[in-house]
């Protein structure tokens, strides 16, 4: 089974994209914040990562960034998930490393097309 990392502060979100993602057949490892992640990747390499970006400390664009920039995390794909919609804030998506950019509300089918086209 496929691990996805899923770092979002609202529990309420958290549990609707967890659901989308084990409806898939995906395992899901939550955290709450970018420091967090950092922490449980040292652990273990997921397939894919689903990254909000308004997260307590480090905003999910820094911590994009810094995965985009360690060889040890570079090759995993990132998807942002934001309530952030304005042009500009996907254009920085894009320039953190994002592999994708959606916004919430999320589109239940937009969302899993987007994991499935990342993880194969």
């Amino acid at each position: 089974m496929s691990h996805i990392l899923l770092v979002e502060d609202s529990r309420v979100e958290a549990e609707k994209l967890t659901r989308y993602l084990q409806k898939q057949g995906l395992s899901v490892l939550g955290v709450t914040s970018g420091e967090e992640a950092e922490l449980r990747l040292k652990q273990e390499k997921p397939r894919l990562i689903v990254l909000d970006v308004i997260l307590p400390g480090e905003s999910g664009f820094e911590l994009c960034r810094k995965l985009k920039a360690d060889p040890l995390t570079q090759q995993i794909p990132v998807v942002i998930c934001s309530i952030k919609n304005k042009e500009i804030d996907k254009t920085w998506g894009r320039m953190s490393g994002a592999d994708a950019y959606l916004t919430k509300p999320l589109n239940k089918e937009v969302f899993q097309q987007t994991i499935n086209q990342l993880i194969g």
